[in-house]
């Protein structure tokens, strides 16, 4: 298990779309590990393959890790996809691992019914509402080359885009 380099904004694998995993094995079980291993070290509460540079449907998040990011409810997603959303909504004030030390409220749908894989591919299904609602549509979102920066208004969003260009410009 080890860490892996998070990729940062506006890095071009990002907005690109992930391919399903066709078999979940030990390759895919080791990915996860090392999923999760980095997204404790970041620290962060959810991260999705494609952040990573890994362009497979995985995610792992772990809402309910203690302060000092010991792990709580550690959950490994594979081929995840919602099969249900509620019309009510709600907002939390997000941020994300490869758009570091920017958040913005976003709004989305307050509970979703999410269909997957799990690490030993058995299909299951999580209800899921509040903060693992939001983790778990946030990391899904990057699944598709969705940030959520896309959920925000366009001058907001071009704004943030902008400054990571600048940034990533400056490093190189």
């Amino acid at each position: 298990m080890s860490t892996r380099e998070i990729l940062i904004l506006p890095d071009p694998v990002l907005r690109k779309a992930a391919d399903p995993v066709a078999t979940v094995d030990d390759r895919v079980r080791a990915l996860a590990r090392d999923m999760l291993d980095t997204m404790y070290a970041a620290p962060g509460i959810g991260l999705a393959a494609p952040q990573i540079g890994v362009l497979e449907r995985i995610v792992v998040c772990d809402v309910e890790q203690s302060e000092n990011n010991e792990p709580g409810a550690p959950l490994v997603l594979i081929n995840p996809e919602v099969v249900r959303a509620s019309e009510e909504t709600s907002v939390y004030e997000e941020g994300c691992l490869s758009i570091p030390d920017y958040t913005e409220e976003v709004e989305r749908p307050a509970s979703v019914t999410v269909s997957y894989l799990d690490a030993q591919g058995e299909r299951q299904e999580v209800e899921a509402e509040g903060l693992l609602a939001t983790c778990l549509q946030h990391e899904i979102d990057h699944l598709n080359g969705v940030l959520f920066i896309d959920h925000l208004s366009r001058l907001k969003r071009d704004r943030v885009t902008k400054r990571f260009q600048k940034l990533a410009k400056q490093a190189s």
